[in-house]
This record gives structure tokens, sequence and C-alpha cells, in this order.
């Protein structure tokens, strides 16, 4: 019987095939855990008699990113131990500035199609735009899969997005993901696979399909997965890693099927307090705003700072502007092109990698009655700062023109004509 990817990566995992409902325990490829994880993994493994190891000290690994530096000596002191564990097992530490979790993880060659990624951090997700099944748990979660190198879960439905069209000057991966949303809420993919397909991919790039697959569990999703394409091949080649393609079935069976016309989507915007209030930009026109952040493991790459600058060049910023790359790689990159210096000209505040502002940790966050537009994941009250402040999202593009003007802008204003 034909399968989705979903279905032909946990059949060949646990050695037969198996369909939605289906509880398994799969072997795993790869886990990892952050700053604001790995102190219950790190306790739980240490103490708790039947764990008590590491399954595999290549397979196992850890990024010091979401308070990073240390801004407090708790936060240090739970470095300090992540470190400490670490070297107690072999394992691979990705330190302070080095960069955010499913950024380093991804570029790092560290996963492959048809792998099975447990992290503990629930945009895990992110790594399903590289061909693996990958998800969040729990810290309990993640400590077992350490120790045992499996994972108990129960095999998701699956959903299929066809993209279709080319996206508009101005509409980012960002915008698609808000456009998906917007249809289905946040509960609209409750422990789903959504898998993503059509003749639209092939003008969607990686950064953006990272972006994409990274926020679909706003929706509740378990995985978000992109097929192995020309695209996908291409990346994989430019981090030096050789894999074959990989896709569905023909005849694979979904619980449901939808088509996305990406020619339709505008540059969108999520409105505080919840992801799905969704509306276009040209709504919204005019808000004010007291700093904006271009960043995260949403959105901080190559592709999402060198649409900033191009917006940027030239330009003068009327609000506090931060800018974090999603790691050091990307932040050598822009530094190499001149894009770091556009950015600095231009009046933003550039910072080595860092998860920082967008989970409210440290280096930007904001007053009471303050209001950001962030190219980040979450708005909830308090996210950023102080409860009574105000988190909207949006794109690179939509950012970083709106920190031209001091208030919410069309990104369409100043992409006209620009090449």
């Amino acid at each position: 019987m034909d399968k989705s990817m979903t279905e032909k990566i946990l059949s060949s995992k646990v050695g037969r095939d198996v369909s939605p409902g289906d509880i398994v325990v799969a072997p795993v490829d790869l886990v990892y855990m952050h700053d604001g994880t790995a102190p219950l993994i790190i306790k739980n493994i240490e103490e708790v008699p039947t764990l008590g190891r590491v399954f595999d000290n290549k397979k196992v690994i850890l990024v010091i990113d979401h308070v990073s530096p240390p801004s407090t000596v708790v936060a240090a002191t739970i470095h300090k131990h992540m470190r400490a564990f670490a070297s107690k097992f072999g394992l691979k530490l990705f330190d302070v500035g080095e960069g955010i979790c499913h950024q380093v993880i991804a570029e790092s060659g560290l996963v492959e199609p048809r792998n099975v990624v447990i992290g503990a951090d629930s945009h895990t997700t992110t790594l399903g735009a590289l061909g693996a099944f990958a998800t969040g748990v729990g810290s309990t979660d993640a400590s077992i899969a350490i120790a045992t190198g499996k994972i108990w879960l129960k095999v998701p439905e699956v959903m299929l997005i066809k993209f279709t069209g080319i996206l508009p000057k101005a509409v980012m991966g960002k915008d698609v993901i808000l456009y998906i949303i917007s249809i289905y809420g946040v509960n609209g993919f409750n422990y789903k696979s959504i898998e993503f397909s059509g003749e639209g991919l092939k003008n969607i790039s990686m950064d953006s399909r990272l972006t994409i697959s990274n926020m679909s569990t706003e929706m509740g999703a378990k995985a978000a997965l992109f097929p192995v394409d020309h695209i996908s091949l291409e990346w994989y080649k430019s981090i030096g890693v050789k894999v074959d393609e990989f896709y569905p079935d023909p005849k694979a069976n979904y619980e449901d099927e939808a088509e996305i016309e990406l020619s339709r989507i505008e540059p969108l915007v999520s409105i505080p307090p919840k992801i799905d209030n969704i509306k276009a930009v040209s709504e919204l026109e005019g808000i004010e705003t007291d700093v904006v952040f271009i960043g995260s493991c949403t959105n901080g790459r190559y592709e999402d700072f060198l649409t900033a600058a191009r917006i940027l060049r030239g330009r003068k910023v009327k609000t506090r502007c931060i800018a974090i790359p999603a790691s050091m790689k990307v932040y050598r990159t822009l530094l190499a092109e001149g894009i770091v210096n556009i950015l600095v000209n231009a009046g933003c505040y550039v910072a080595f990698s860092t998860c920082g502002p967008c989970p409210g940790a440290h280096m930007g966050l904001l007053a009471e009655g303050e209001t950001v537009v962030s190219t980040s994941n979450r708005n909830f009250p308090g996210r950023m700062g102080h409860k009574d402040s105000k988190v909207y999202l949006a794109s690179p593009a939509t950012a970083a023109a709106t920190a031209i003007n001091g208030k919410i802008t069309d990104p369409r204003t100043y992409l006209e004509g620009v090449t």
C-alpha cells in the first residue's frame, strides 16, 4: 500500500508497516535539548536509576541558546551544568553564541531525510523541512529517548497541503504559514502530521520551508514535512551532505487535502493576543510600534536578513530595531556580504545568536504598554516582556518596513522595483 512520508519513515524505523492510530516505539536518530529544557533532563539522567546513561553520544546534542549569554547567575549555573554533562558523556554542545538549536542542528548536517528527530522544544518541527519526522516532546520523554534511543508515540493522521503558483513580491515564507494558520486556527492540526507538496514548491526556498515547518506547531501539528526535491538536494550539497530524493508514494492516502495558491497571499500580520488572529498588513498600517525584532528560530536566517537589508539599505530606522541572526554561520555570511553594515548603518542593534527577546529572556524585553513587531513565533500576553505589552508577528520584510516608519507598514511600499 502506498504511504505518506510520515508512514514511510515510521514503518522503516519500527520494521513493519504502520498506519495512523498505531502505537509504536520507534528508534531515534537524534535527540537534542537547550538551556530551557536541559535542567530536568540532566536531573533525570543523573538521578533516576532506570535511566542513568546516554544511548549514543553521537546522537545527543546540547545547545545553549535561550539565555545566551547568561543574564542571571541561575542561567550561568544551568550552562555550567550543561557543559559538565556534555563532557561527562562525550556529547556535542553548541555553546554561547553558536546558534539557536533548530538552526544549528539543521546547518551542521546532523539531520538527514527519513530520520526520526526528537527535540525538547515544541519548534523541533522546523527540521521537517529537511524530510525528517521531527517532533518536540517534554523533558521527561526526551530523557527516556536519550537513555534508551527510542520514543513512544502514536502514528499521526497525515494532512496534505499542495502549493501552486508563485509568491508575489514582498511575500515570504512567514506570510505563507500565517495564511495557513488563518485558515485552520491554533487547533487545526492537533497531533497531525502535515506534508507539503505541489508544483509551487519550486518557488519556496529552504529558508522559507524551515519557517513554515517551524510555525506548523502553532496549529498543534506533531510534524511538518517537506519532500526532498531539487531545492533540498542543493541545500544539502551546500552544507556538504549527500542525500537522495524523498517523496511520498504516488497514491498515498491522506486524512484530508488542501490547495494553497501562493499568488493570492499578501503580507500578513498576527495580532495579539492570539496567533490565529491574522489580517493583511494593509489593514493595520499606521499602528505605532516601540520595537522591531528581526530574528529567532523562525526568521533569523540568511534570506530573512537579506530581504530586510534590501529595505533598510540607505535608510534610518525610527524605532528600536533588534537584529539577531539564528546562528554564527548566518552572522558570518551577513558580515562577509556587508549586510551587517547595512543593518548597523540603518540604526539596528545587531547581536550574536541567541533566542533572547523571543521568549522574553533578555536582550530586548518589552515594558508595560509597549508594542513590538516581531518575526518570532508567538504573541500571547507576556511572551516578550510585560503582560500588558503587545506582540505583532510579521515577516522580516514587514518588520523592516515598520522599523523605518515606526509604525506598521506594508513592505511592498519599499520593494516595488527592487531586484
